[in-house]
């Protein structure tokens, strides 16, 4: 069994900042990448950035200049610091991890999914 669990989720004022966390824990071999995503009410969930495990990384526009996501490999876990928070970008944040899992003989890679972090970003 695989876990995500993620924390740093609040309440900030605009322009404030916050940085979430998230850690994977269980059994697997190996992360392609580890990302984040978010969700608004009413919206579709959306990419915030991903980091691969070879370092490369892809940020929505949105978050390009104010969010950074990093990685601690030995507790395989990545990070998101998120700078000059507006209103809209109150959301639940999910981690997600595409993570090597082998089931008997065979390898596969898998998608995982946190249970989400609150964002809310209101004077």
């Amino acid at each position: 069994q695989v876990q995500l669990v993620e924390s740093g989720g609040g309440l900030v004022q605009p322009g404030g900042s916050l940085r979430l966390s998230c850690a994977a824990s269980g059994s697997f071999l190996g992360i392609n990448a580890m990302g984040w995503y978010r969700q608004a009410p009413g919206k579709q969930r959306e990419l915030v950035a991903v980091l691969s495990s070879g370092g490369s990384t892809n940020y929505a526009d949105f978050a390009e200049g104010r969010f950074t996501i990093s990685r601690d490999n030995a507790k395989n876990a990545v990070y998101l610091q998120m700078n000059s928070l507006k209103p809209e970008d109150t959301a639940v944040y999910y981690c997600n991890a595409d993570l090597f899992v082998v089931v008997g003989i065979a390898g596969y890679d898998v998608d995982y999914w946190g249970q989400g972090t609150q964002v809310t970003v209101s004077s």
